[in-house]
């Protein structure tokens, strides 16, 4: 059966649509170090998985999504350091929502605000450059940053939704759906599929892209890996 693109998503966003930005081999490839620490590989074959275990810094992580119940054999000089289950989800129909927030596009000169509250909060790998990937939209309150959501992978045909996150203070008043909806819709505007990936511990985000209409696709596994 023949591989579908979403079955190595980083991979293929990095052999086309964001080749621009990419460090590797026809083997293996990642992100440049300031857009963030995702990678992937042709496939799990040897001399795959060493072209990706190249890559990995002396002073830094690589995250790997993979999907499947095999394990991955990563030989050295990587090591796993840690590992977590994941969702990856796709946009089936998108549900009506109410969107009363005051929604606003990000640029480069939000950058910083961006980084602090995706550092404050976590959402996935985010860094200086992250939101160099993709539209980017976010709702202040008095000025500050406190929630937004953007476009990181882009495989063709496909764009997915991430970097969404919530301030703590301001928990609770559906800025996350609000704005997992309007990029989603924007990406349904350009004739692509949106689709995401989240932790599946966090069931709160979960059952919000469910809501929106997000249905599972596939179960992952997010592998952090390190020198060894």
């Amino acid at each position: 059966m023949k591989e579908h693109l979403l079955d190595r998503p980083i991979w293929h966003a990095l052999r086309t649509r964001q080749a621009r930005v990419a460090v590797g081999t026809n083997a293996a490839a990642r992100f440049q170090g300031d857009i963030g620490p995702l990678a992937g590989s042709c496939d799990d074959g040897d001399d795959a998985l060493a072209a990706l275990a190249s890559l990995v810094p002396a002073d830094d992580a690589l995250a790997v999504f993979h999907f499947g119940a095999s394990t991955l054999h990563i030989p050295s000089p990587a090591r796993v350091e840690r590992t977590a289950p994941g969702v990856q989800m796709v946009l089936e129909t998108l549900r009506p929502a109410r969107i009363d927030a005051p929604i606003e596009l990000l640029t480069d000169a939000d950058g910083g605000d961006m980084l602090a509250l995706a550092t404050l909060t976590q959402p996935g790998p985010f860094r200086a450059r992250t939101h160099c990937l993709g539209t980017f939209w976010g709702i202040r309150e008095r000025g500050r940053l406190v929630a937004m959501a953007g476009e990181r992978l882009k495989p063709s045909g496909y764009t997915e939704v991430s970097g969404v996150c919530t301030h703590p203070d301001v928990r609770g008043r559906g800025y996350a759906g609000q704005l997992s909806h309007w990029v989603a819709e924007r990406i349904l505007e350009r004739g692509e599929q949106p689709f995401l990936h989240a932790y599946a511990a966090n069931e709160g985000a979960v059952r919000i892209y469910r809501t929106l209409g997000f249905v599972l696709r596939a179960q992952m596994t997010m592998i952090i890996l390190r020198r060894a």
